[in-house]
């Protein structure tokens, strides 16, 4: 059995850029960062950060576009997908990145505006499969990163 498969929680560091293909479907290109916290042999707090590239397409991409602010928290789930392409100096290069399958919009940013309309609870999105680009709306818990900053004790994990 084969298995690929990325959820990923994070901060954008840039505005969604939103592109349309030839054919006329969206494609939007997103960029968040992750952070992991541990504490090393001396007890000292350590973090490192990594940067991911996400891809969204159709409807979902729309979405991203209209709602998705820098700084913002969400949650993206689907697949690594590596590609090559020719840099200007033309060199062959390859690029892994995160085909988004499902999101969820969290918190804005600090100091960032509500989200238009009566969009105050975040929103699930799922990119449907069959050629219906309809997006799914539902009422989910709020991601929030600023809350997570102490290290994981396994007496709170609940398996």
């Amino acid at each position: 059995m084969n298995v690929n498969k990325v959820i990923l929680v994070g901060r954008l560091t840039r505005d969604p850029e939103i592109r349309n293909t030839p054919g006329g479907q969206s494609v939007a290109t997103i960029s968040i960062a992750t952070n992991r916290f541990w504490k090393d042999k001396s007890g000292q707090r350590q973090d490192k950060t990594e940067f991911h590239n996400i891809i969204l397409w159709g409807r979902l991409a729309e979405i991203a576009g209209q709602y998705l602010t820098k700084g913002q928290e969400a949650f993206f789930e689907g697949r690594l997908e590596t590609r090559k392409y020719t840099a200007k100096d033309g060199s062959e290069r390859r690029v892994t990145e995160v085909i988004a399958e499902n999101m969820q919009l969290g918190s804005r940013a600090q100091g960032g505006s509500n989200m238009p309309g009566s969009f105050n609870k975040p929103v699930a999105a799922k990119q449907n499969t069959d050629n219906k680009s309809k997006a799914v709306e539902e009422e989910i818990p709020t991601i929030n990163l600023d809350e997570e900053q102490d290290e994981i004790r396994l007496e709170d994990v609940p398996f």
